[in-house]
């Protein structure tokens, strides 16, 4: 079952209709579509069109909070498809196939997936197919699932502390855990450290199942230049993970 998690979309649909293709990106940083601002923290959130939850998905991709980029992206995908006779759920499917990870963040996620295996057990030729004709398989979100922006610029997750700034931690620890929780009990991949940080925590608060998750994935964004080293020392662990959960799926 695939759902549309919550009335959102439905509040803002209409405003996003409203722009014209291609989106500016001043009309996207609009107080029309702010959901939160802290002053203080200079932090401000976006209403970004990633409401998709796929129930039955395999594997689930998580990342930080869609950037500026990827929320250009998704406005763009409900534009292009306002003619297109699909229903809501269908069209938050299709923004989520076209947006998620969009860009040279996306190729570098499937090539170390794809250096991994993961997409033998799935039965597909490639883990790019995550993001087209397999996406049924995935659940890409992240762990602040609007766009996040720092005294103006893409959230890194880094500065301030998603766990220590209750503005940011409300989202990771009630939203992504209860949305994390409909599903059953897929392979989850953390993209990067200050991913797998807010994981480990939701384990250790016993949200969240440590044996599914895959240590030490790096984050794919081209700015991580210690990616590729750190990926390599860690490639033969990872690569045990996933055997071991598809093997332990196959049994139960």
């Amino acid at each position: 079952m695939a759902i549309v998690t919550n009335a959102l979309f439905y509040k803002y649909k209409e405003k996003i209709l409203s722009l014209s293709l291609p989106v500016a990106e001043e009309d996207l940083l609009d107080d029309r579509f702010l959901l939160e601002r802290d002053l203080e923290k200079q932090l401000e959130i976006y209403y970004t069109p990633f409401d998709y939850l796929n129930e039955n998905a395999k594997v689930v991709i998580v990342g930080i909070t869609p950037g500026l980029h990827q929320m250009k992206k998704a406005y763009s995908a409900v534009l292009e498809c306002r003619n297109s006779g699909l229903n809501n759920e269908e069209l938050l499917h299709e923004v989520k196939r076209k947006a998620s990870f969009e860009g040279s963040m996306r190729k570098n996620l499937v090539k170390m997936l794809d250096e991994l295996g993961l997409h033998a057990p799935l039965g597909i030729y490639s883990t790019s197919e995550l993001f087209g004709t397999a996406s049924h398989l995935v659940y890409n979100t992240s762990l602040l699932p609007h766009a996040v922006f720092f005294r103006g610029r893409n959230f890194n997750g880094s500065r301030p502390d998603i766990l220590k700034t209750d503005f940011l931690r409300k989202y990771a620890l009630d939203n992504f855990a209860r949305d994390i929780a409909r599903l059953d009990s897929p392979l989850i991949i953390p993209l990067g450290g200050n991913v797998s940080r807010v994981m480990q925590y939701l384990v250790d608060h016993h949200s969240l199942d440590g044996s599914r998750i895959i240590r030490g994935f790096q984050h794919p964004s081209g700015g991580n230049g210690h990616r590729h080293r750190r990926f390599r020392e860690n490639k033969e662990p990872m690569a045990n993970q996933i055997d071991k959960y598809f093997i332990t799926v196959a049994l139960s």
